[in-house]
């Protein structure tokens, strides 16, 4: 138990957050955005003397919204959308824009077979056929070129596997931000012998574009990352209840507020480390509300990656249908294609409002400003720094 112990205070936890799960086996604490509440200071100010801007290298946003990759949610035009509202939409570069010609003819082939399956496996089915497709340069290069015309910033998302292959071409198109994302991204990947696993440090090095990459849930990779050089670092594997199942197919997963909390002590430490390297914190997953976003960034985060929630615009490809790209892999899919909204409200009004309901699903980013100013806290710096309370 001694030995227990020392290995868990030379990561940074203490003691006092373990529990006994069994003879000489301990457990860490940890906890969900669902088992935190901000707690308010003595000042209050007025949301209009708010800002929920954030700014990632030379990239300004009004909003900390950074749109999870997933083809239900992201398209061309839904990306120039979002992007004129003051976020970012990061395309899927290995989604059904890379890989057909009629990607929308793909989707609504898609919601058909939604509309009148009663497996809904035969969905998955689909997608993995459709992802069977090779990915097509000049299909990408294409989208992000109408998305780059528009004026709004560039951003794509690749796979750990295939971003050494697929970066050129999306950077010769345009690509101003480059997402490297999976289920779980680390700086150490040790290949069988015969394969050369990507060098994620040689990766950012050798690109001109800042690089976002994850998911991780802990410091330890979080700092890792950090010292690849990457501009920021995504927190969670895009934890969405009744889509993903990345809890239930591998077994992992670490409750996001404790995930960002310890991504965010990893930031302050790598900060201290280089003399003021500031990379930015993205919480992915276990966000369905917009409490769930003000305490993401309580938290530490200083953006959020939305998926479902934007499901229920009605400029999202899907139509309502919500899955991530995990939906679509060719032998262990960790996502369901699920019906993620029973409304449809324009993409404007579910941002910024107003909204008409009381569940906190409609004016996501005019609720955070609120949050903010019954707190008292000005912009999202300062609001990472609020008093909150967990239940035990």
């Amino acid at each position: 138990m001694l030995a227990t112990h020392a290995r868990v205070q030379a990561k940074g936890i203490h003691v006092r957050d373990l529990v006994e799960i069994g003879m000489g086996r301990t457990a860490r604490k940890a906890y969900d955005l669902n088992d935190v509440e901000i707690v308010p200071s003595r000042r209050t100010r007025s949301s209009k003397v708010v800002s929920t801007a954030w700014q990632i290298d030379a990239y300004r946003f009004e909003l900390p919204l950074v749109t999870h990759p997933s083809d239900a949610i992201v398209s061309p035009s839904s990306a120039v959308a979002i992007g004129e509202l003051g976020g970012l939409g990061v395309l899927n570069a290995e989604g059904l824009w890379a890989r057909h010609a009629d990607a929308e003819g793909a989707l609504a082939s898609l919601l058909r077979t939604a509309e009148k399956a009663d497996d809904p496996t035969m969905l998955i089915r689909e997608l993995q056929d459709l992802h069977a497709a090779p990915v097509r340069g000049e299909l990408i290069a294409e989208a992000i070129k109408s998305v780059r015309e528009s004026g709004v910033t560039v951003a794509a998302r690749v796979s750990p596997q295939h971003a050494a292959e697929l970066a050129p071409d999306l950077l010769a198109a345009g690509v101003e931000l480059l997402v490297v994302q999976g289920t779980i991204v680390s700086a150490e990947h040790v290949a069988q012998e015969g394969e050369e696993p990507l060098n994620l440090k040689e990766f950012i090095a050798d690109l001109d574009v800042p690089v976002i990459a994850g998911g991780v849930s802990d410091y330890r990779t979080a700092m890792h990352l950090m010292r690849t050089g990457a501009a920021g670092v995504i927190v969670g594997q895009g934890y969405t209840p009744g889509v993903t199942s990345t809890d239930r197919v591998l077994g992992i997963g670490v409750p996001m507020a404790t995930a960002l909390v310890d991504a965010a002590a990893a930031r302050r430490d790598y900060l201290d480390e280089t003399g003021g390297r500031y990379v930015h914190v993205l919480a992915d997953g276990g966000i369905t509300c917009s409490g769930d976003i003000a305490k993401a960034i309580a938290c530490g985060a200083d953006a959020v990656m939305l998926g479902s929630p934007l499901a229920a615009a009605a400029e999202a490809p899907g139509r309502g249908l919500y899955w991530t790209s995990a939906a679509a892999h060719p032998s262990l899919p960790r996502s369901r294609v699920a019906s993620a909204t029973d409304q449809e409200v324009d993409l404007k009004t579910l941002l910024l409002g107003p909204a008409s309901d009381a569940d906190g699903t409609i004016n996501l980013f005019g609720a955070l400003r609120r949050a903010l100013a019954k707190t008292g806290y000005s912009d999202l710096k300062e609001f990472q720094k609020v008093e909150v309370t967990a239940r035990v």
